[in-house]
């Protein structure tokens, strides 16, 4: 492991991802991963009870930003501690808003992709877990307890005193925003420069299209077994 990415989702971890392995410091590990591979959910569930394996979780990776891998920064360094640490961050307000319109909406939200979520968790027992998971982490991490305290005002709070307790945890950490681009980074990864525009991932829209999408599959998949089995 290279770097550990101690940055919340919502915070261009996507375009980091893409970043570090254009860098050569790929694979980078991402919630991607795990949305792909469902079954990655319960190595992540021994992770929260304390029983991680961190070789077997991040075999052949060598890097990792966003969550379920940011959650646990602090296991990490410990686990790696040649790794360098980068804290992605962006103002609070803008954080909020990113996450209502997504995270928060598929965990609580009075939303359509709530709506799909929660019924394709009704039918698939591997998302089912994945969503009982995130609400874990949310809850425990004080981000989110219990779906409560959602507002824009307390979320923008709340990533404000997680960043300072991953500068306070680790002291030279990097703490980069998107807009900082190549140059700060390669500077900490002691890397040239590419000779390409930093990448721009629209997250926020792959998102939602993300869960839709995967929703409407499985359900109509469900719904065509169902009408097979009747007949």
């Amino acid at each position: 492991m290279r770097l550990i990415g101690a940055g919340l989702p919502r915070t261009a971890t996507l375009s980091q991802k893409v970043a570090l392995e254009t860098l050569g410091l790929g694979p980078c590990y991402h919630m991607v991963d795990v949305l792909s591979d469902l079954g990655r959910t319960e190595q992540w569930t021994d992770a929260l009870d304390g029983k991680a394996d961190w070789d077997e979780i991040f075999e052949g990776y060598q890097s990792t930003v966003d969550w379920p891998g940011s959650y646990f920064y602090r296991e990490l360094v410990e686990k790696y501690p040649d790794a360098k640490v980068l804290l992605s961050v962006r103002s609070g307000e803008s954080w909020a808003r990113s996450m209502i319109e997504t995270i928060s909406s598929i965990l609580y939200g009075d939303s359509l992709m709530y709506d799909l979520s929660n019924a394709r968790s009704r039918v698939d027992p591997g998302w089912n877990a994945y969503l009982t998971m995130m609400k874990r982490m949310w809850k425990d991490s004080g981000l989110i307890p219990d779906g409560k305290n959602t507002d824009a005002a307390y979320l923008a709070s709340a990533m404000e005193r997680y960043n300072e307790q991953v500068k306070s945890d680790v002291p030279d950490v990097l703490v980069w925003t998107a807009a900082d681009g190549w140059e700060p980074l390669c500077e900490f990864l002691e890397l040239d420069v590419p000779d390409t525009p930093f990448p721009r991932v629209n997250d926020s829209a792959m998102f939602s299209d993300r869960i839709v999408e995967s929703a409407l599959e499985v359900l109509n998949a469900w719904r065509e077994q169902q009408v097979a089995a009747a007949t």
